[in-house]
């Protein structure tokens, strides 16, 4: 059993996030054991079908034999919704130390495969060079398994997030931890991991606690260390609707509606855009695009919200409904 200590301090820094690289190290254990989640087995036939020989062997070597995976390369997001590039360059970022430390505790009592045994040697270059090598492979499987997927699968991460922050505000911690995972029970505060193999407990410390949705966990991961920070991956609701074919649309009737610029417009804001991007892949001006962008939010269809010095506009539940069942 795994557990954590959160006291009132850590329970007002309790926050979720969506993290690109927890989706990509969770899948490597579908990758190497699909009967974890047998739902993913098409995305996985597709993508063991492109995938380069020599990265594969390399990714497999990432997961452990009990399927533990090197913390390093799971890192604590710092924002809700951070870029694989974001989250790559604090990987980059690890200490040498730190590097060894879960590669030896991911594979622990095993040695390491060979494709890993250089960290033992002396010198930090040797794991410098695995580090850059392993952000590049890391990189290139975004590419090749998620980039396409992403908007779908981010959508069903924030679904789930919605649901939970609903739990939280209705029933507090201790709905919210019970409604997680049967695995998952929250006590005098402890919130505590069973069905783990290591055994330790991790002090908060006004650290807080991430709770990061995955749509391939198929149980609540922590830190393999216990000096890291206390951070939890859990299974995300809706994965089971992911690769569902959707029927296709019939576009022309949303059309003969809202009239095919807008039609357009609507259909293209499932994930949140700024003006200046609807009108860049519209190929319009940003003008042209304030004008359908007016006139869909007045209506509803619409919802806006700032990101820096950007508006973003995104589809409603509302303009999701008559965009889907258009």
């Amino acid at each position: 059993m795994i557990s954590f200590l959160l006291d009132g301090e850590d329970l007002a820094d309790t926050w979720f996030a969506i993290s690109p690289l927890t989706e990509v190290m969770g899948s490597l254990r579908v990758l190497r054991e699909p009967g974890l989640q047998p739902l993913h087995a098409p995305w996985r036939s597709s993508v063991l079908r492109r995938l380069d020989p020599a990265d594969a062997r390399l990714l497999a070597a990432l997961v452990g034999p009990t399927l533990a995976l090197p913390d390093f390369l799971t890192p604590r997001p710092t924002a809700f919704a951070p870029t694989i590039e974001e989250e790559l360059a604090a990987v980059r970022a690890a200490p040498v130390e730190i590097v060894r430390r879960d590669l030896l505790a991911a594979h622990a009592p095993a040695p390491l495969p060979g494709a890993l045994r250089r960290v033992d040697a002396p010198g930090a270059r040797p794991v410098l060079e695995l580090l850059d090598e392993l952000c590049e492979l890391l990189l290139r499987y975004w590419e090749l398994a998620f980039r396409s997927s992403w908007p779908r699968m981010r959508l069903v991460l924030e679904g789930d997030v919605t649901h939970r922050a609903r739990q939280l505000a209705t029933g507090g911690a201790r709905l919210l931890f019970a409604d997680l995972h049967p695995n998952l029970r929250w006590r005098n505060g402890e919130l505590r991991i069973d069905r783990m193999i290591s055994r330790h407990r991790v002090d908060g410390a006004g650290r807080g606690l991430r709770l990061v949705p995955s749509l391939f966990a198929h149980k609540p991961a922590p830190p393999v260390s216990a000096e890291e920070p206390p951070m939890l991956s859990y299974p995300g609701r809706g994965a089971a609707t992911l690769w569902e074919r959707e029927p296709g649309p019939d576009v022309s009737a949303l059309a003969s509606l809202l009239g095919a610029p807008r039609t357009t417009v609507l259909r293209l804001l499932a994930e949140p855009l700024p003006t200046v991007e609807i009108a860049r892949r519209l190929r319009v001006t940003p003008s042209a695009v304030s004008q359908h962008l007016r006139v869909l939010h007045t209506t509803g269809l619409l919802t806006r919200s700032r990101d820096g010095r950007h508006v973003l506009y995104r589809r409603s539940e509302l303009g999701d409904r008559l965009a889907d069942g258009a």
